[in-house]
């Protein structure tokens, strides 16, 4: 027979697969309160200045400690630019082979490996490129010169989605390690979209059909089904994460914006804002690690790092 505890009472089942920390309760007998343990709470802090002062660049990385930037816009211009961040700073490391901005990073890719797609320099461009941890290799091109994309998968199994091309596209491309492949195209086409996850399972939220879109889409290895859409219109804005746990974050409406959201799968939950405004780019992992950089309007090399605790202590009152 399981073992039970008593509470004002009554016994309560304690079962093995109970959390040892989220969702207890316990009497503090030095505040004579009782306190509940609950899930973590996201906060933005700040971080580590980038070198390089520009916006519209790309990124990878599996968690705020462990990202790449690279290319992006120092206004004027663009930029080939690479630096890598360890939590605390930025190292400059070797630049792309073409400077461009407007540009992914695959989503699942880490600090030491992936890709990026397409971007805008002098014109648009339908180049790849792949780093390897040291160096940056220009590798099979996508089939249209194309900005503004969204990037999910990893260096060998990636996923292009979205973007500016002539217009806005719905077009979407598979990756095999070897070439680029059309499959089926998103429901909405749209441009400055943010997304998260796999080659396989993946988000495409917000961008701009136009007006900004609060339009959220799964994809499921081979086709796109609309889902739940995020609570704030967007564009340009910080996505990452998988497509059970993302989190979308700053970007651009009538105005710059502050708001993050984060998903668990089924809903969008508003979560504590950003300190500072702006458009930006998001590194990898699931939606408790993150980090948003090089803000525009004006330019700002500002740095913010996402941190979900692992569980927070509230106290209960009588209702």
């Amino acid at each position: 027979m399981a073992d039970s505890k008593t509470f004002n009472g009554f016994p309560v089942q304690n079962l093995s697969s109970d959390s040892t920390s989220v969702g207890q309760i316990y009497y503090n007998t030095s505040s004579g309160q009782f306190k509940a343990v609950t899930a973590g709470v996201g906060t933005w802090s700040s971080g580590g200045n980038t070198n390089t002062n520009r916006y519209a660049m790309g990124g990878l990385g599996t968690s705020n400690t462990a990202a790449l930037g690279f290319g992006g816009n120092p206004s004027p211009g663009y930029t080939a630019n690479t630096e890598t961040y360890n939590g605390t700073a930025w190292t400059e490391v070797n630049n792309m082979n073409s400077g461009r901005y407007n540009i992914d990073g695959s989503k699942a890719g880490s600090q030491t490996s992936g890709i990026t797609v397409g971007g805008q320099g002098l014109p648009k461009t339908n180049k790849v490129e792949s780093w390897d941890g040291t160096n940056w290799t220009e590798i099979a091109e996508v089939n249209a010169a194309i900005s503004q994309t969204v990037v999910a998968g990893t260096a060998t199994a990636g996923l292009k989605y979205s973007g500016s091309i002539s217009s806005n596209t719905a077009t979407t491309e598979l990756w095999d390690n070897s070439s680029w492949t059309e499959v089926n195209d998103l429901n909405t086409a749209r441009s400055g979209a943010s997304g998260a996850g796999t080659q396989t399972a993946a988000l495409c939220f917000n961008g701009t059909g136009p007006p900004s879109l609060t339009k959220n889409e799964s994809w499921n290895g081979s086709s796109w089904t609309e889902i739940t859409g995020t609570n704030t219109a967007r564009v340009d804005g910080g996505g990452c994460g998988t497509q059970v746990a993302a989190l979308s974050m700053g970007g651009e409406a009538a105005t710059q914006l502050v708001n993050t959201e984060s998903w668990n799968g089924t809903t969008w939950t508003e979560v504590n804002d950003m300190a500072t405004a702006g458009w930006g780019f998001g590194s990898n992992g699931s939606n408790t690690s993150a980090i948003i950089t090089n803000r525009f309007s004006p330019l700002k090399q500002t740095v913010e790092e996402w941190t979900v605790s692992d569980f927070t202590v509230n106290t209960l009152t009588a209702s």
